[in-house]
């Protein structure tokens, strides 16, 4: 079997590993998903060569020893958990593509000057508890102790959801990597975005990956009986859907990507016009001054829509991520790499989708290739890759940390 194959292979395997089995995919922190997931990639991992483990976070690692025990760590990896309704290569393509790049590098008996671990963090999507990057923040050391209170919608609290999975809420801090003991991180995945296919490219570089501003936006009007007279009513629901409108028709003018995934309206009776309505607001541009600007103009419209209307209007902020520049010489490497699979001159590429790269850049250097995926389609049952860009996207891989391995080798930093 080709190690593409293969890879495509456990991709399908990890699908099955949902809470909806044999309907959509859904794979969420601390679940019993989640540990069977980390059950199944640590055999891979073992069989691979690597010593493996789970970490204090629920992320599980492996690690191959360089040319003497407890040199400085190259890492490799992506998540493993999803969104609701998911496909099968967000993220989990990248941790199986790490997995074949080590198994490549163990059976060359090839001596790296760094160690090569491979991680599939436990959460990236923040869809169980709302806070993303959960797994890579711990281990970049950025955990923030808020997050323990943060609840699902079984309202079990994140520090009760850790101890249910049997770990230690104090250990945390161990997950955390020291900046010495890392010499970077790289990460494929699926590019989420239709560039690669209309250009006819299999693989693209990474540049630049967004920074996400992320809200719940509570607007409160008074709730009444569906037979009051329009001139008597202070609409909330109506009030939001107009908000919401004037988002998505000033958004592109500012240079933003706006999206709102969640609409909520109370009380919520077809006979009763709604007194309160929320809806979240995801807000990424291509660099932090044009978000943080152009968010000003969205929450100010936002305001004016509702004053006019009577109603009055809170923002909570849930989320922010500053956007990230991948170090360039990792992308040097990495363009080099794809140059050898073919494609003399590699796309680069920014990044409107956020990846474990983003918290990662607080512990070490980050650089991401992104693999071509089929009408720009992600988060939907519908991804698909093709094998041979998933061969392209292992050989550019390997090829990277050989290339890595050589400059290490040469200057060690």
């Amino acid at each position: 079997m080709s190690a593409a194959r293969n890879v495509i292979e456990r991709c399908d395997e990890m699908a099955a590993i949902s809470a909806l089995p044999e309907t959509f995919i859904e794979r969420t922190y601390l679940t019993v998903e989640h540990k069977a997931a980390n059950a199944t990639v640590a055999e891979w991992l073992s069989e691979a060569g690597l010593a493996t483990w789970q970490d204090a976070a629920g992320n599980v690692c492996g690690r191959l020893e360089g040319a003497r025990p407890g040199l400085p760590a190259l890492l490799l990896g992506s998540h493993l958990d999803t969104v609701p309704r998911a496909g099968r290569y967000d993220g989990v393509l990248g941790v199986m593509i790490a997995i074949e790049v080590a198994a490549r590098i163990r059976r060359s008996g090839n001596a790296l000057p760094f160690a090569v671990e491979v991680i599939g963090f436990g959460d990236e999507e923040g869809t169980r508890f709302g806070a993303t990057l959960l797994g890579s923040r711990a281990v970049a050391g950025t955990w923030n102790h808020a997050w323990w209170h943060c609840t699902d919608a079984d309202g079990v609290s994140l520090h009760e959801a850790f101890a249910a999975f049997g770990l230690d809420p104090e250990a945390i801090g161990r997950a955390a990597r020291r900046p010495a003991d890392v010499i970077g991180y790289l990460e494929a995945h699926i590019e989420q975005g239709p560039i690669l296919e209309q250009r006819g490219r299999a693989l693209g570089l990474v540049t630049t990956i967004a920074g996400a501003r992320r809200m719940l936006v509570t607007v409160t009007g008074r709730a009444s009986h569906a037979g009051t007279p329009y001139a008597m009513r202070r609409d909330a629901l109506a009030g939001a859907s107009e908000a919401m409108v004037a988002v998505e028709s000033l958004a592109p003018g500012l240079g933003l990507i706006a999206t709102i995934g969640r609409v909520g309206a109370l009380p919520g009776a077809v006979n009763v016009v709604p007194g309160a309505a929320t809806f979240s607001l995801d807000v990424r541009a291509t660099s932090d001054d044009i978000r943080d600007d152009g968010l000003d103009v969205l929450l100010a419209a936002i305001g004016d829509t509702c004053e006019r209307r009577g109603l009055s209007v809170d923002v909570e902020h849930t989320h922010a991520a500053e956007t990230v520049h991948c170090d360039e010489r990792l992308r040097s490497a990495l363009s080099r790499a794809i140059s050898a699979t073919g494609d003399a001159d590699p796309l680069d590429l920014f990044s409107p989708a956020g990846h474990d790269a983003m918290a990662l850049a607080a512990l070490t250097r980050v650089g991401m290739l992104f693999v071509r995926c089929a009408g720009g389609v992600s988060h939907h049952p519908d991804e698909s890759v093709l094998e041979e860009d998933v061969s392209h996207a292992i050989d550019a891989m390997h090829a990277a940390v050989l290339n890595l391995a050589e400059e290490y080798a040469a200057a060690p930093q």
